[in-house]
């Protein structure tokens, strides 16, 4: 009976995809078969562990995340855990060999976010954004690969600047909850008490930079993989784009959104030219 309480495991973590991330979720399904299940896996590990640390305000959050990390390393020890999103995502990883260190290093930055509410300076800036971003494209890279290791290092520079960018649009776009409701400001140098045009133009064009670097890698990337992180790419360059036409006084007050009539739009065209083998 064991495959049927893997198969609820993987079930549970498609689950959360699907509940937490209309984008991430569209994108995963223009995955093949063969490595879809593995994203979902990924996701909704990092998904509990970023909920435990942003939103279980009126629990203790340590405590919670230190039972979570103990738990998780039980699991890539044994093989197995009673808690579905571990057990799913223990599988990926020790089918793929995905690295732990990788996972240290989420880990790490999910722990940051218990109590650090400044990054005062770059070094800790791109820390943080490798620990809670890089390694999670990096995680991916290794199923989109199959484990290949010569493709895996030819292509994890890409998968990083393409995993940055996602969590810088993030921050942006998250402005006014992450400084208002939770008092964080990850981006260096920038006064979000004085936010202005110019400081929202710099953050924009070093997204921009990273998505250019990153790109590049995409048009690389085996075909079972390549439509669905194109469909993602071009989801987060679109909100970019939003984000670019939306004042500095607006994003403080608000959450910018891509309506969904918008993201099948992005979809439909994405696939068009998938099918006319132009990516």
């Amino acid at each position: 009976m064991i495959n049927l309480f893997d198969s609820v495991s993987q079930d549970c973590s498609k689950l959360v995809t699907n509940a937490y991330s209309t984008s991430f979720s569209m994108a995963t399904k223009m995955l093949d078969a063969s490595i879809r299940v593995h994203i979902y896996n990924i996701y909704g590990f990092v998904r509990f562990a970023d909920e435990i640390v942003d939103t279980f305000h009126d629990y203790d959050k340590e405590t919670l995340l230190n039972d979570f990390e103990i738990d998780l390393f039980k699991s890539l020890e044994h093989k197995i855990s009673i808690n579905p999103i571990l057990n799913a995502f223990q599988s990926t990883v020790n089918k793929f060999d995905i690295d732990h260190d990788l996972i240290k290093a989420f880990m790490k930055s999910m722990r940051l976010d218990l109590s650090k509410q400044v990054y005062s300076t770059q070094a800790e800036y791109e820390e943080y954004i490798y620990g809670s971003a890089d390694v999670v494209g990096l995680m991916c890279l290794k199923v989109f690969v199959k484990g290949d290791v010569k493709a895996y290092n030819e292509l994890k520079e890409p998968a990083m600047a393409l995993g940055s960018a996602f969590q810088k649009v993030n921050f942006l776009r998250d402005l006014k909850d992450d400084f208002q409701g939770l008092e964080r400001t990850y981006f260096p140098n920038v006064d979000f008490t004085n936010f202005d045009e110019h400081s929202k133009l710099l953050i924009i064009e070093e997204i921009e930079a990273d998505f250019t670097k990153a790109l590049k890698g995409i048009f690389k990337l085996p075909t079972e993989a390549q439509f669905g992180v194109y469909t993602a790419y071009k989801y987060y360059t679109k909100l970019l784009v939003k984000l670019k036409k939306t004042s500095s006084i607006s994003i403080q007050k608000t959450r910018i959104r891509v309506p969904n009539y918008q993201k099948m739009s992005v979809f439909a065209r994405s696939y068009l030219k998938y099918r006319l083998n132009l990516l």
